[in-house]
């Protein structure tokens, strides 16, 4: 690597312990590493802000500025209100009953939409129901983050590393349900029995609230009718427009800026009602990521890191399939999961062909970039989002918290899938 290499990695590594220790703001940490990558000419202008490889991925942005513009719009129609308590009652105020029907919930609505999409919308009651029973609204966030990207795994739509994968190799919707959901299945099933360990010690179960809210009447909650029949039905046909992406080719991005564009201008909420919601620092913290992290693509450091790696099992189809299982978990917790993914594509789709069309090396390509994303609070877009919502609201969940239970589910899960890719392809 070259002298320009070396700086970005030390660009990198520095911004990132910032990021992880909270001397200063991430925000600031992030905004200042890319500030430096710009000084330095580790990118230019044209890679940070234009190029759809190394650059700031516009299409995340807008999406979260689109789906946050509509969660500010629902906000204001009790209808998170009126699910905390449906989830609560159903739970019967049980803390742990309540977290397995959250992140199951997480889970499912991630494989058909967004991770991204679907922790906007379920953080909101998470805060509502854990006020309401008197619990910790943390453990919550952070177990919702995790099965939001395991549950993303499942689908072509999921999880943005996963579209791109299908992209590169060909890939259809049915591909990654045939190959993909059968194992996320078994991996949420443990994440629920890990939710038990990691979490039990804040499960405490408060027999007068549980009572209150068997006896309150959701339906109470909910207050302009007609605004929430006007957000529901552009929120599903966003949804709809996010399920049907294979076929309308509309990116999910510019759906749900229509899908707010259209709720504003239909509703009577006020521009600045429906803008309030908007994580702008999360959003701002994202550009500066985006940014670092195509450096180091762009100063070919991630392409010299996964090609090492890739050499090293050469000629051996076992050691490379689990290998790239393992590093793409490693990395996706290091680096945000996307860029990594755009990176590595072209060289799994050389060893594709190498070894006769083995389709087993999407799958660990897939499995390890999307679950290596609950390593770090940073691995994945949705938990940086969990942490934005988190701060707003006056529950700051720091990096290390996260990240501490964020290690043992990478771990667990990771491991579970290196036997089912032995098994189902190699043995």
């Amino acid at each position: 690597m070259t002298a320009l290499s070396w700086a970005s990695v030390a660009v990198f590594l520095a911004a990132y312990a910032l990021i992880a220790t909270e001397k200063v703001h991430r925000v600031a940490a992030a905004l200042g590493g890319a500030g430096i990558m710009l000084l330095i000419h580790a990118t230019g202008a044209e890679a940070a802000f234009f190029s759809e490889r190394t650059g700031v991925d516009w299409n995340v942005i807008f999406l979260l500025l689109g789906m946050m513009i509509i969660v500010g719009v629902l906000k204001e129609t009790g209808v998170f209100e009126f699910l905390a308590i449906w989830a609560a009652k159903r739970a019967r105020g049980r803390p742990f009953r309540l977290m397995a029907l959250l992140v199951i919930i997480t889970a499912s609505a991630s494989a058909l939409l967004d991770n991204v999409t679907t922790v906007l919308l379920i953080a909101p009651v998470t805060f509502l129901v854990c006020e309401r029973l008197a619990l910790p609204a943390a453990p919550f966030l952070i177990a919702e983050a995790m099965a939001s990207n395991i549950g993303g795994a499942a689908t072509l739509i999921g999880d943005p590393p996963n579209i791109i994968i299908a992209s590169r190799a060909g890939l259809t919707f049915n591909d990654f349900l045939v190959h993909m959901a059968p194992m996320v299945v078994v991996l949420m099933a443990v994440f629920v029995g890990l939710c038990r360990l990691m979490f039990g010690r804040h499960f405490r179960h408060d027999p007068e609230r549980a009572a209150e809210i068997m006896a309150l009447d959701e339906r109470e909650a909910l207050g302009d009718r007609t605004l929430l029949w006007q957000s529901l039905s552009v929120l599903v046909l966003v949804m709809a427009a996010f399920v049907l992406h294979p076929v309308l080719h509309y990116e999910p991005s510019v759906v749900a800026l229509l899908g707010a564009g259209v709720l504003v201008a239909v509703t009577k909420v006020t521009t600045e009602r429906a803008i309030a919601e908007v994580e702008w620092p999360t959003l701002v913290f994202f550009a500066g990521l985006f940014v670092m992290v195509g450096s180091l693509v762009e100063t070919g450091v991630i392409g010299a890191l996964s090609k090492a790696a890739v050499e090293a099992t050469a000629g051996r189809p076992e050691l490379t399939t689990l290998g790239l299982l393992g590093v793409s978990g490693v990395l996706s917790a290091i680096v945000d999961n996307i860029p990594y993914v755009a990176t590595m594509s072209p060289i799994v789709e050389q060893l594709v062909h190498a070894n006769g069309g083995d389709q087993a090396l999407w799958w660990a390509l897939a499995f390890g970039a999307d679950l290596g994303g609950n390593a770090t609070a940073v691995g994945a877009a949705a938990n940086v989002v969990v942490l934005g919502i988190a701060a707003r609201n006056g529950t700051p969940i720091s990096f290390w918290q996260f990240t501490k239970y964020g290690l043992v589910v990478t771990v667990v899960t990771v491991g579970l899938v290196a036997p089912y890719l032995w098994l189902r392809y190699l043995l």
